[in-house]
């Protein structure tokens, strides 16, 4: 049998490669070629049944329908409908033509026909294996002239052969049906485990240059505004901006290696230049000793994720973080909103829920907004 499918990923590309060594050239011949000794037995009856041009016409018929079933094994299951059940049924008929000439022993023929349509139907060939069966046994039965030829090819040619071979082959057909489908399961979780990647270094990007990006433009701005009355403040402004803009190129490269250092004390320090440059007061804790250690990183995501958006989109004049063992909370006084989709609170969920936690984000009274992270004591983040 061939594999049918193409290989869409190098997950797969070994597998079938394996496979076509076996079911290309003249190497798909080898097995059904081997599995051709057992036509010995019939052109063993023929020669003992027969002599001169009947025996060469005996002979000729199996030779025959060898060659057609190496015909049919090598044309694979891409074989067309029309085209194996054609040479189905020209097999069937060349066993039928063999009867008068093997006796008892063409039935040895059946165990072909037999596996042939097994790889083709399944389990489905179940009345065609009864009926090959029953022919096996009832016909030399019934017909006096053959009793003779039963004591010497009976024990090789029995009814028990021909569903023993039936499942023999089903067995194998299953196992390549097991193969082709372990090749596409390994193609999806190499296609889902690419995917899953892109999605992280986009989440990953969005997080590291939206938080950048924010503080060097805020930044810019102010050293803008700065230049003439406060010369020296400027430079040393734009000297912060370049190196935020080394940082960020570094923390790029690192978010696509997958290798990130983001802690929620350097989070608190960056956040709280980052609000001073905006003009925000800040109200930030000094210390992160309350908080679980192994909730330390993804809180340094979250404050990271929700002081950007109090830059960019809350217009708050101050802005206050508080942190317990399991949870974090950023609340401003601005008017509110999370500058809808595409913000990074949709990635915030996802890392979020991956720890077990929940996220609850919306307006307080009287004005501004509120985003909370809390998580289940005992998690890991």
């Amino acid at each position: 049998m061939e594999a049918e499918a193409e290989p869409g990923n190098p997950a797969e590309a070994d597998w079938l490669e394996r496979q076509r060594r076996w079911t290309q050239g003249w190497r798909r011949f080898v097995v059904p070629a081997v599995f051709l000794v057992y036509l010995l037995y019939v052109a063993g009856a023929v020669a003992s049944n027969n002599d001169g041009a009947a025996e060469i016409a005996g002979e000729a018929i199996l030779v025959g329908f060898g060659a057609l079933y190496l015909a049919v094994v090598a044309s694979g299951p891409r074989a067309g409908s029309w085209r194996f059940w054609t040479l189905y049924g020209v097999l069937f008929v060349l066993f039928v033509a063999e009867l008068p000439f093997a006796r008892v022993g063409a039935f040895v023929m059946c165990l072909y026909i037999t596996a042939l349509t097994v790889s083709r139907i399944g389990t489905r060939a179940a009345p065609i294996v009864l009926a090959l069966a029953l022919a096996a046994l009832l016909v030399p039965l019934a017909i006096p002239s053959w009793h003779q030829s039963l004591s010497s090819t009976w024990g090789t040619v029995t009814p028990v052969a021909i569903p023993v071979v039936a499942i023999a082959s089903l067995g194998v057909l299953q196992v390549f049906q097991s193969n082709r489908e372990l090749a596409q399961a390994r193609a999806e979780l190499a296609r889902l485990a690419a995917e899953n990647e892109r999605f992280r270094i986009a989440r990953d990007l969005h997080d590291l240059l939206g938080h950048s990006l924010t503080t060097i433009t805020v930044k810019a701005g102010l050293a803008r505004r700065l230049g003439e009355a406060d010369p020296a403040r400027s430079h040393q402004e734009i000297a912060e901006v370049e190196d935020l803009a080394r940082r960020s190129l570094a923390d790029v490269r690192a978010a696509v290696a997958n290798y990130r250092d983001v802690t929620l004390a350097g989070e608190l320090a960056t956040g709280r230049e980052l609000l001073r440059a905006a003009g925000i007061d800040a109200d930030l804790p000094r210390a992160t000793d309350a908080v679980d250690p192994t909730n330390q990183e993804l809180f340094g995501w979250v404050v990271r994720e929700g002081l950007t958006n109090v830059v960019r989109h809350a217009h708050a004049s101050s802005c206050s973080v508080r942190l317990s063992s399991c949870a974090v909370e950023i609340v401003d006084d601005g008017i509110g909103g999370t500058g809808g989709p595409g913000n990074g609170l949709a990635g915030l969920r996802e890392r979020v829920a991956a720890a077990g936690g929940v996220v609850d984000a919306g307006p307080v009274q009287p004005k501004g907004w509120r985003l909370r992270v809390s998580l289940t004591p005992g998690s890991v983040a």
